[in-house]
């Protein structure tokens, strides 16, 4: 990566990014008009052709004079054309910092990829986290050009990784967190990665046997090709029509016969192989780029091999794909019946599949990971406050001086220090209505998938041991299923259980436990939970409305303790600090939100 195109030590992000967009827009401002002269020149160059073609019929020897003019209006749009791919090119830069600046300006929900197809209702977090969907984790973080990288990126937020590993990618975030142009290159190679490369249908290609591996068949396509070619010329040269007829009709039953297995190997190669070209920039990218990580040398040599270039492979197959997808054209229709098109680029495909498919999976990953840790070094460039964590061995643990939410924006977020481990197990939270108990709660999650994924965290400090996420925050019922809120929540809470009987501890996250049933099995049933999960060594928080809760602690022999959030009425009017105080609420909000939105003013009248 050469000096100019790196930005390292930026102090403002949003201010890099809109002094490269205003520098593009400018560089754009004057292509589209150079672009708007060369059309219009166009047009009067044709028109002087034309003109000049009707008054030289009346002067044949000077028709070689329309040479001047034609040769012009080739010059003119070759210079246009290149125009125009220079133009869709900077646009598609621009959109880079536009989303960049977006997201400075909490602008980007419902602007990116939501990822909603990685969003599974029985894993342990992902939906009570908002890891998926609209204005959620996934749409903050990816910045991926290819399926690859997507999938890479939501099964690192699924899955926490050693922590050899989260150090390692430590290494890589941080050396590819200055290279502003790289990750521009990166967005700029594809529109949109909706229909780009399928991952698993390209590797599963790659690696299953051709289709037409008979070498009969492919010498017997061959040399029928040959021959019907050899009886047209018969046919120009000496007038043997009847040879270049029955050519024609026996290529024509050939077809016919072997016509079923072409389309089915075609299909298959056209299928897997949307989009090639995206694939060859990313490799190539990787291939070219000057990086220091540890983590992406690795990457680097995954991808190099001594005979050939991943993506110089990867260019050639999308050229055959090319060729083959041309058969669709009306024309090559009736010439594909005789010269088996077709079924020669299928041969070619099946060629390339054989020398290059036991690589694909290999190349893909290299890709995904890549493109995630790309994502991961974004994310880092644009919140300079975040920091990355630092994990210990002994556990379990989770320590955190000014933690907050990463998807609330910076400016209104309300940092708070929260410390489990060390013989503190659980916190119970208490507090009013919207006085932050659960967004709290998902900020202690949040941030603990993000450091366990290798990327920095919203806070000031933060210490921790290796922890498997369990929440029950977000539980739905199931009309269709048959399934009560009730029991969907202790589905969920088996789950953690479950979880605890891993080797690695449990950090658990319940907002207004068993919430479906009585006060008085509400109380048991959460003294039955946490319990049993503190016994096998996790740690949590458990939010509650109900105040009886609070009594848990005092049963707990020091390994438990309540915290609240609260409000004030000032002017009739609810206000919230939304910061962490040690002991039990001593208000309440309720009939003051009723009121304030005046629910049973009536009856307060009467």
């Amino acid at each position: 990566m050469s000096a100019e195109e790196t930005t390292r030590g930026v102090g403002d992000p949003a201010a890099l990014y809109s002094e490269e967009l205003n520098a593009l827009r400018r560089a754009q401002t004057t292509d589209q008009r150079q672009e708007r002269l060369l059309g219009y020149a166009k047009v009067a160059v044709a028109f002087v052709t034309i003109a000049a073609a009707l008054i030289l019929l009346y002067y044949v020897k000077f028709l070689w004079l329309l040479l001047v003019p034609a040769g012009a209006f080739a010059c003119l749009a070759v210079l246009h054309e290149q125009r125009l791919q220079r133009i869709c090119s900077r646009q598609r830069a621009i959109e880079f910092y536009e989303r960049g600046i977006a997201r400075a300006e909490d602008r980007w929900a419902g602007t990116g990829e939501m990822g909603d197809r990685f969003l599974d209702p029985a894993h342990p977090y992902a939906r009570d986290l908002d890891l998926f969907g609209r204005a959620s984790l996934f749409e903050l973080l990816c910045t991926a050009r290819t399926r690859a990288g997507e999938e890479k990126l939501a099964a690192w937020l699924l899955a926490a990784a050693p922590v050899e590993e989260i150090n390692a990618r430590h290494g890589a975030i941080g050396d590819l967190s200055g290279h502003v142009k790289l990750r521009e290159k990166l967005f700029c190679l594809g529109e949109t990665v909706r229909a780009g490369v399928k991952p698993d249908a390209l590797a599963k290609w790659g690696e299953r046997k051709p289709i037409l591996k008979s070498s009969a068949l492919r010498v017997t396509t061959t040399v029928l090709c040959v021959l019907w070619i050899a009886g047209m010329v018969a046919w120009g040269l000496w007038g043997l029509g009847a040879i270049a007829l029955a050519i024609s009709a026996l290529n024509l039953a050939w077809a016919h016969r072997m016509h079923a297995r072409w389309d089915e190997a075609a299909e298959s190669i056209e299928e897997a192989t949307h989009d090639l070209d995206v694939l060859a920039g990313v490799l190539r990218l990787i291939d070219h780029g000057d990086f220091s990580a540890a983590k992406l040398h690795d990457i680097q040599s995954r991808l190099r091999h001594a005979d050939f270039v991943p993506s110089d492979a990867i260019r050639k197959l999308d050229r055959i794909v090319g060729y083959l997808e041309s058969r669709r054209n009306p024309a090559m229709r009736l010439l594909d019946a005789v010269t088996f098109w077709s079924a020669h680029c299928v041969f070619l495909a099946e060629g390339w599949q054989q020398e290059f498919g036991p690589h694909i999976r290999g190349w893909l990953d290299g890709v995904g990971e890549f493109e995630a840790l790309t994502a991961l070094a974004g994310y880092t460039f644009e919140h300079p406050g975040d920091v990355l964590p630092t994990f210990v061995e002994r556990g379990p643990l989770f320590e955190a001086e000014g933690l907050t939410h990463p998807l609330l924006p910076e400016k209104r977020a309300v940092r708070n220090d929260v410390k489990l481990g060390n013989g503190l197990q659980l916190i119970v939270l208490s507090g009013p209505n919207m006085a932050g108990k659960s967004t709290f709660i998902r900020s202690v999650g949040v941030n603990a998938v993000l450091a366990q994924c290798g990327a920095p965290v919203r806070a000031r400090a933060l210490k921790m041991s290796p922890l498997a996420v369990a929440a029950s925050i977000c539980v739905l019922d199931s009309l269709s299923g048959g399934t009560s809120r009730f029991y969907a929540e202790i589905r969920r809470l088996k789950v953690a259980e479950d979880l605890s009987g891993g080797p690695v501890p449990v950090l658990f996250l319940m907002d207004e436990l068993l919430s479906g049933t009585n006060s008085h099995d509400r109380l048991e049933g959460t003294k039955l939970i946490v319990r049993s999960l503190m016994d096998r060594g996790a740690i949590g928080i458990v939010s509650t409305h109900d105040l009886a809760l609070a009594e848990i602690p005092a049963t707990m022999n020091g390994r438990a303790v309540n915290c609240h959030f609260e409000d004030e009425l000032l002017d009739r009017k609810l206000n919230f600090d939304y910061k962490l105080k040690p002991g039990v609420v001593k208000t309440s909000n309720a009939l003051e939100l009723m009121r304030s939105i005046g629910l049973g003013a009536a009856s307060d009248g009467g």
